[in-house]
């Protein structure tokens, strides 16, 4: 059974725009890739001194269960260039769940939807590319309408 993803990516560190293709790339060995939202620069949140970012969204397919997929993601941004730093520190590549079909998860280590999707401004915006009427299942709020609660205006489109 194909499962419908949307994942986060996300780099501010080395050739970024080279980063997120080698990254959408490595994922089609395990994730189908349907759609990709455009790529934005974005200020960095949480440690605010670093390279901006530029992220992006996805959504595709895969046979992998919640825990597997974010296994297959962590070995990945390994494989990328990513080395463990400070907590929302600058990185080569970053790689999140958002959502896995509907579901609601909360266990160590996997939280889905994303914890804080919705306070971010560098998800929603590409997110509501790919789909502004996607319902979050808790907060019972589409994308589109979770971004109008949220200032967008540090998220640029990238060429």
């Amino acid at each position: 059974m194909e499962h419908v993803v949307y994942l986060a990516l996300g780099s501010n560190l080395g050739d970024r725009g080279a980063n997120l293709k080698t990254a959408v790339a490595a994922l089609a060995t395990f994730v189908v890739v349907h759609q990709v939202s455009r790529v934005y620069e974005t200020s960095p949140w949480g440690i605010t001194d670093q390279p901006a970012y530029l992220n992006m969204v996805l959504r595709g397919g895969t046979s992998l269960d919640p825990r597997e997929l974010l296994e297959r993601l962590k070995r990945l941004e390994t494989r990328l260039g990513r080395v463990p730093g400070l907590r929302w520190g600058p990185r080569r590549i970053d790689l999140d769940i958002l959502f896995f079909d509907d579901i609601v998860l909360d266990s160590p280590g996997l939280t889905i939807p994303h914890p804080h999707l919705h306070e971010r401004a560098f998800v929603l915006v590409p997110l509501a590319d790919l789909d502004p009427g996607l319902r979050h299942p808790i907060l019972h709020s589409t994308v589109g309408e979770l971004l109008t609660a949220l200032d967008a205006s540090g998220v640029k489109h990238y060429e």
